[in-house]
């Protein structure tokens, strides 16, 4: 007997079956990569650290180490036993501090205010320097921006900074991934001539473009992306005031 394939029975039965062989073969698909893919997300993380602690694989210091070097140097300069979890004033030593995703603590922490947030830190070591390594992430003009700021251990003076975005405009606020912006955190300071804790204002049309005093608490915008700029002015203030209360267990 044949199958009437103009029945608007058929449709919807063939329509139902397809979407449960696609959904199936996805869900499959998607935990046969899903080591892969948090075995990548682990990797990223790496770079990213070791970029703001200003670690390259080459002579170009804006050059990321190579995914299959990240491990190995990492090891090196941070290793299992330098990873802790902030919660509050008290830190907890971890060897999975990467389990630790700002995103869902943020998430978690507007469902609930009360909620105990997690706070991942990373201090790495180079040349006798320490670098306390802050992951952060905040909002931009259209969407997530990110980054990963690393200080010194008076925890007064950014070492390094590194920006991403996920759709910031081209030429404009995704230049928050450039040298030239970036690169002008580093030296400066976090807190104001009193020692207290301030941060550090993106600021369009202030009096130190070239950026030569670091006691400003400012860094100069980026021409014609405003919105980023308060974005990433907003993440960093926030991202490193959270983990001022245990800096300041370490200074006494």
């Amino acid at each position: 007997m044949a199958i009437n394939t103009d029945k608007n029975s058929y449709t919807i039965i063939f329509a139902i079956a397809m979407v449960i062989v696609v959904g199936t073969l996805l869900a499959g698909i998607s935990s046969v990569l899903k080591p892969n893919i948090t075995a990548n997300k682990i990797t990223e993380k790496q770079q990213n650290i070791l970029f703001a602690m200003g670690i390259s694989d080459s002579e170009d210091p804006n050059e990321f180490v190579p995914a299959e070097k990240a491990q190995e140097l990492f090891d090196k300069y941070v290793g299992d036993d330098n990873q802790y979890i902030i919660t509050g004033s008290t830190a907890t030593q971890t060897t999975d501090a990467f389990a630790i995703e700002v995103k869902k603590e943020n998430d978690k922490v507007k469902q609930d205010p009360n909620y105990q947030r997690k706070l991942p830190l990373f201090i790495g070591k180079k040349d006798g320097e320490e670098f306390y390594v802050v992951p952060m992430r905040g909002n931009g003009l259209w969407d997530a921006i990110w980054g990963y700021v690393s200080l010194d251990k008076e925890f007064k003076t950014v070492k390094g900074a590194f920006f991403d975005h996920k759709g910031e405009t081209p030429g404009l606020g995704a230049n928050i991934k450039e040298a030239y912006f970036r690169d002008d955190f580093i030296g400066e300071s976090i807190l104001d001539a009193s020692g207290n804790y301030k941060g550090i204002t993106v600021k369009k049309g202030n009096a130190d473009p070239k950026n030569v005093d670091k006691t400003d608490n400012e860094v100069d915008a980026m021409a014609g992306a405003t919105i980023t700029g308060d974005g990433v002015t907003a993440m960093v203030k926030k991202g490193i005031k959270m983990y001022q209360p245990y800096f300041e267990t370490l200074k006494k």
